[in-house]
């Protein structure tokens, strides 16, 4: 039976915009009036007022971690005035965490923007990562003393692709110009917070704060096992989406003319690495055209290896995760797994989902891997942006109706899981 490190983070994820409800100041709040959506998030699952319940359920699953994000429009609803009452909320949260026995790890943007930043251009407007900086040092002093591990941006790459490429999230551009203006705007970004929370830590003499950004990750085969040019389109799609951001962090990008980081350690704005990982996509090559290089998803009806699809259809690879955290092995960095889950009606399948991952990760780890914790996707059931709240990711069942709240029997196995440290 594959054991796990000795003190490793066993948990759950959440997201403010997806839990929280009535974030009403932020850029998807607009987008969903909009009806940009076919749901708007509404109450969510009123976690802002029901946080305490839902982290007695994890503390009962045995869960000793739990990664939360801030709602950057609660706690900053207008350029540099802040809200003491949302900033003293998220103290009781953590505060209310670390009494259970858990560890918070808090994530400071989960793809929600305030209005006032989202209207003078987002990441792409003047001056936004250093907005987004003030923003970090001002969470770091008012709730640093009792948090170590800190995410900056969760999933700069995947909200690139579904805001500037694809067009799905707000601001619903199709540019591949503001897709490379964003990527670089949340490069600085990350770097400025990443040195403004180390500078607190340092000025509050509190021990050094582990920071991180939560990085998204698929697995990518080429449609034709045999198709040199699909082999070219998988690779550069792998190379953009699973190492560009990270490589530029890791090659000292921070470090850089002009941009004013001193303080800053030399090549160094990482201190973990946070991987999100969910599917593999089967990629097809359709041209050389810079719109075309990286290809097309082709079905998966037309391979005979791929796996179980979930409810959003994306295939069900556990072997996945083993090839990635291998993949990023090469950093040398200790790793945690910021988000793994799956949305289903079975919640067998589930099960098996929890299970079958666990072991390849397992199995990585013993390859050398320096994997510290495992945060599944998703505590509760919850908003999915475009998608609505149709699927279900949640190892708690959640009534949207009453907010009543059902432990799954996935729940119970992984608490199981946890408890025996093992698999």
């Amino acid at each position: 039976m594959p054991k796990f490190p000795n003190d490793f983070l066993w948990g759950a994820a959440t997201s403010g915009h997806q839990v929280e409800g009535n974030n009403k100041n932020n850029d998807w709040w607009k987008w969903e009036t909009s009806e940009k959506v076919k749901e708007a998030s509404g109450n969510a699952c009123d976690h802002w007022n029901l946080y305490k319940n839902d982290f007695k359920l994890a503390k009962s699953l045995n869960h000793n971690a739990h990664r939360f994000s801030l709602e950057w429009s609660r706690i900053e609803p207008e350029e540099g005035k802040f809200s003491s009452e949302a900033i003293s909320r998220y103290k009781e949260v953590i505060q209310d965490l670390r009494s259970l026995g858990m560890e918070p790890i808090v994530t400071l943007n989960h793809f929600t923007l305030p209005l006032w930043f989202y209207e003078r251009g987002g990441w792409l407007g003047e001056r936004s990562g250093h907005a987004f900086a003030n923003f970090a040092e001002r969470a770091a002093k008012e709730l640093g003393k009792n948090v170590r591990y800190w995410l900056t941006i969760n999933e700069p790459i995947g909200n690139i692709n579904s805001a500037y490429i694809e067009g799905k999230w707000p601001p619903g551009e199709r540019s591949m110009r503001k897709a490379a203006k964003a990527f670089v705007a949340m490069l600085k970004a990350h770097c400025l917070a990443y040195a403004a929370i180390h500078r607190v830590y340092k000025e509050k003499r509190w021990p050094e704060p582990k920071v991180s950004l939560a990085h998204f990750t698929v697995l990518y085969t080429p449609c034709r096992a045999n198709s040199l040019l699909d082999s070219l389109s998988a690779n550069i799609r792998h190379n953009y989406v699973n190492r560009s951001f990270i490589d530029s962090l890791i090659s000292g990008w921070c470090i850089v003319p002009g941009m004013p980081l001193a303080r800053l350690p030399v090549k160094k704005s990482l201190d973990f690495l946070g991987l999100n990982y969910y599917s593999r996509d089967y990629i097809h090559f359709s041209g050389f055209m810079p719109s075309a290089i990286f290809g097309r998803i082709c079905s998966l009806e037309h391979h005979k290896d791929s796996g179980k699809r979930n409810f959003l259809n994306w295939e069900i690879y556990p072997k996945g995760i083993y090839d990635i955290l291998m993949e990023f092995k090469r950093y040398n960095l200790p790793i945690l797994i910021t988000e793994n889950g799956i949305c289903a009606k079975d919640d067998n399948e589930r099960i098996d989902f929890i299970k079958d991952h666990l072991k390849e990760v397992a199995l990585a780890i013993n390859e050398g891997a320096k994997v510290f914790g495992y945060l599944h996707w998703s505590l509760l059931d919850n908003f999915e942006w475009t998608h609505g709240f149709g699927p279900r990711f949640g190892l708690i069942e959640v009534d949207y109706k009453t907010q009543q709240r059902t432990v799954r029997p996935s729940a119970r196995v992984y608490a199981n899981i946890i408890k025996e440290n093992a698999v």
